[in-house]
């Protein structure tokens, strides 16, 4: 656990949890998606078990190291408003919207202004 610790409390270390717990997150999602409305029978059970798994992989990595999530929560969501929009295209053939990528710069600003704002 400490060597956890040290790891995320670099700027790099922290940088790879984030994307790595939104990027588990995102893709968790897009699992039960697919198990809700693009699967039937086992496949569908199967599917949201590894959503389940997914998600709970993604509940572990982004509580494992002790940090100040208030702080880094903007970086976060800005990571995983990218990370959905990425697996959104891939895995489903679709595309933001103009909404999407007005609220999406919003959000990108944010967490940059979050990140980087000095008191």
């Amino acid at each position: 656990m400490e060597f956890i610790d040290k790891m995320a409390r670099s700027v790099p270390g922290a940088l790879l949890f984030l994307v790595l717990a939104a990027f588990l997150e995102a893709f968790g999602d897009s699992l039960f998606q697919t198990g809700f409305y693009r699967t039937s029978g086992w496949t569908r059970g199967a599917t949201l078990v590894l959503g389940a798994v997914t998600l709970a992989a993604y509940g572990a990595t982004v509580n494992l190291p002790r940090w100040d999530f208030g702080r880094l929560i903007g970086v976060y969501i800005l990571f995983f408003f990218v990370l959905a929009q990425v697996l959104n295209k891939v895995r489903f053939g679709q595309s933001p919207t103009p909404p999407i990528w007005v609220g999406g710069t919003l959000i990108v600003a944010g967490g940059l202004v979050m990140a980087f704002w000095q008191k």
